[in-house]
């Protein structure tokens, strides 16, 4: 903002300087107050959005498939719940049957998200291990994992 200042001449007071403004009238001032209220407010939801991954929530486990080189895919639909919690937690609710055998898993865990790697820790259990998201949408995570061997897992969550 510039300001100038205006000399005038009065009959009784003498030389008054008044300072004036140059170049901001009342709607620029006011768009420049909006334009700012307006920064602020993107930059608080952008920091609100990063603080919660979209991971986060109660998810139906829709879909977990085993698929070994040279075998057959074994998988099991509709299998239970899976939640993650804002603070690194969580918890499984899952029962399935694979080749005649049933399975349950009901044990807590924690959790790490960094970039693509989604990696969970807790007590042995099929999903205890780092995964790859190979989907990251609002209502729906596709994941996938190995065993380091000839064994790749994929699970497919839904909200």
């Amino acid at each position: 903002m510039l300001i100038s200042v205006l000399m005038t001449t009065h009959p009784k007071r003498g030389i008054i300087r008044k300072p004036i403004r140059v170049g901001m009238t009342k709607n620029s001032i006011h768009m420049r107050k909006t334009s700012l209220n307006l920064i602020l407010l993107l930059g608080v939801i952008a920091v609100f959005s990063s603080c919660s991954p979209r991971i986060v929530g109660v998810w139906n486990v829709e879909s977990f498939e085993t698929v070994s080189q040279g075998k057959e895919a074994i998988s099991a639909k509709n299998i239970g719940t899976i939640t993650f919690s804002k603070d690194g937690t969580g918890a499984k609710d899952l029962s399935f049957t694979i080749l005649g055998v049933v399975r349950e898993d009901k044990m807590p865990f924690n959790w790490t998200l960094n970039d693509n790697l989604l990696t969970i820790n807790g007590q042995e259990s099929d999903f205890v291990k780092t995964w790859i998201v190979i989907e990251n949408q609002k209502k729906y995570q596709k994941i996938k994992s190995t065993d380091g061997a000839d064994q790749v897992q994929t699970v497919e969550l839904r909200k």
